[in-house]
Protein backbone atom coordinates (compact mmCIF):
# COMPACT_ATOMS: atom_id res chain seq x y z
CA UNK A 1 0.00 0.00 0.00
CA UNK A 2 1.36 3.75 -1.00
CA UNK A 3 0.39 6.86 0.46
CA UNK A 4 1.23 10.11 -1.28
CA UNK A 5 0.71 13.17 0.21
CA UNK A 6 1.03 16.80 -1.19
CA UNK A 7 -0.52 20.35 -0.88
CA UNK A 8 2.69 21.25 1.49
CA UNK A 9 4.29 24.69 0.64
CA UNK A 10 4.86 27.96 2.01
CA UNK A 11 2.29 30.22 3.26
CA UNK A 12 1.99 33.39 5.52
CA UNK A 13 1.16 33.44 8.93
CA UNK A 14 -2.72 33.21 9.06
CA UNK A 15 -3.00 31.56 5.82
CA UNK A 16 -5.19 27.62 4.63
CA UNK A 17 -3.17 24.67 2.69
CA UNK A 18 -5.17 21.68 2.41
CA UNK A 19 -3.49 18.70 2.63
CA UNK A 20 -3.86 15.64 0.84
CA UNK A 21 -2.80 12.01 0.73
CA UNK A 22 -3.85 9.61 -2.02
CA UNK A 23 -3.96 5.59 -0.88
CA UNK A 24 -2.74 3.06 -3.72
CA UNK A 25 -5.88 0.99 -2.58
CA UNK A 26 -9.26 1.15 -1.13
CA UNK A 27 -9.60 2.82 2.37
CA UNK A 28 -12.94 1.49 3.25
CA UNK A 29 -11.49 -0.94 5.54
CA UNK A 30 -9.00 1.84 7.44
CA UNK A 31 -11.30 2.16 10.04
CA UNK A 32 -8.12 4.75 10.98
CA UNK A 33 -7.00 7.81 9.42
CA UNK A 34 -4.51 9.86 11.02
CA UNK A 35 -2.16 13.22 9.98
CA UNK A 36 0.91 13.51 12.12
CA UNK A 37 3.63 16.14 12.11
CA UNK A 38 6.98 16.21 13.09
CA UNK A 39 8.74 19.87 13.03
CA UNK A 40 12.69 20.23 13.77
CA UNK A 41 14.33 18.63 16.63
CA UNK A 42 10.72 17.67 17.73
CA UNK A 43 9.25 14.27 18.21
CA UNK A 44 6.51 13.36 15.59
CA UNK A 45 2.98 14.21 17.18
CA UNK A 46 -0.61 13.55 16.18
CA UNK A 47 -2.41 16.64 14.52
CA UNK A 48 -5.85 14.98 13.42
CA UNK A 49 -7.17 11.58 13.45
CA UNK A 50 -10.78 9.51 12.46
CA UNK A 51 -11.25 6.63 14.66
CA UNK A 52 -14.63 5.09 12.55
CA UNK A 53 -17.16 8.22 13.19
CA UNK A 54 -14.62 10.24 15.63
CA UNK A 55 -12.55 12.70 15.25
CA UNK A 56 -10.04 13.89 17.43
CA UNK A 57 -7.42 17.31 17.18
CA UNK A 58 -4.33 18.11 19.13
CA UNK A 59 -5.46 21.18 20.90
CA UNK A 60 -3.15 23.42 19.34
CA UNK A 61 -5.13 23.14 16.48
CA UNK A 62 -8.48 22.73 17.56
CA UNK A 63 -10.67 24.96 15.47
CA UNK A 64 -8.30 25.66 13.04
CA UNK A 65 -7.74 22.17 10.92
CA UNK A 66 -10.11 19.38 10.07
CA UNK A 67 -9.39 16.07 8.51
CA UNK A 68 -11.75 14.05 6.58
CA UNK A 69 -12.02 11.58 3.89
CA UNK A 70 -13.38 10.14 0.45
CA UNK A 71 -13.39 7.14 -0.08
CA UNK A 72 -14.48 6.93 -3.58
CA UNK A 73 -10.98 8.66 -4.22
CA UNK A 74 -8.96 7.06 -1.79
CA UNK A 75 -8.30 10.08 -0.44
CA UNK A 76 -7.58 11.89 3.46
CA UNK A 77 -7.42 15.40 3.59
CA UNK A 78 -6.53 18.01 6.47
CA UNK A 79 -7.97 20.99 5.95
CA UNK A 80 -5.73 23.82 7.78
CA UNK A 81 -6.90 27.42 8.26
CA UNK A 82 -5.32 30.16 10.27
CA UNK A 83 -2.35 28.80 10.17
CA UNK A 84 0.59 30.21 12.56
CA UNK A 85 4.57 29.66 12.58
CA UNK A 86 4.35 26.66 14.94
CA UNK A 87 2.90 25.12 12.38
CA UNK A 88 5.43 24.49 10.37
CA UNK A 89 6.61 20.68 10.15
CA UNK A 90 6.72 17.72 7.66
CA UNK A 91 3.16 16.49 7.82
CA UNK A 92 2.78 12.78 7.65
CA UNK A 93 -0.80 10.55 6.71
CA UNK A 94 -1.29 7.24 8.52
CA UNK A 95 -3.79 4.65 7.38
CA UNK A 96 -4.55 1.21 9.64
CA UNK A 97 -7.96 -0.85 10.27
CA UNK A 98 -7.50 -0.21 13.56
CA UNK A 99 -6.02 2.64 15.72
CA UNK A 100 -3.99 0.38 17.81
CA UNK A 101 -1.33 -1.01 14.62
CA UNK A 102 1.31 0.97 13.06
CA UNK A 103 -0.54 0.56 9.58
CA UNK A 104 1.00 2.45 6.50
CA UNK A 105 2.67 6.27 6.17
CA UNK A 106 2.92 8.81 3.51
CA UNK A 107 6.22 10.10 3.08
CA UNK A 108 5.34 13.37 4.23
CA UNK A 109 4.61 17.00 2.99
CA UNK A 110 6.99 20.47 4.00
CA UNK A 111 4.17 22.61 5.82
CA UNK A 112 6.36 26.03 6.26
CA UNK A 113 4.12 29.12 7.96
CA UNK A 114 6.31 32.57 7.74
CA UNK A 115 5.48 35.51 10.23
Amino acid sequence: VQLQASGGGLVQAGGSLRLSCVVSRTITSFNYVAWYRQAPGKQRELVARMNGGSTDYADSVKGRFTISRDNAKKTVFLEMNSLKPEDTAVYYCNVAQQFWQSGYWGQGTQVTVSS
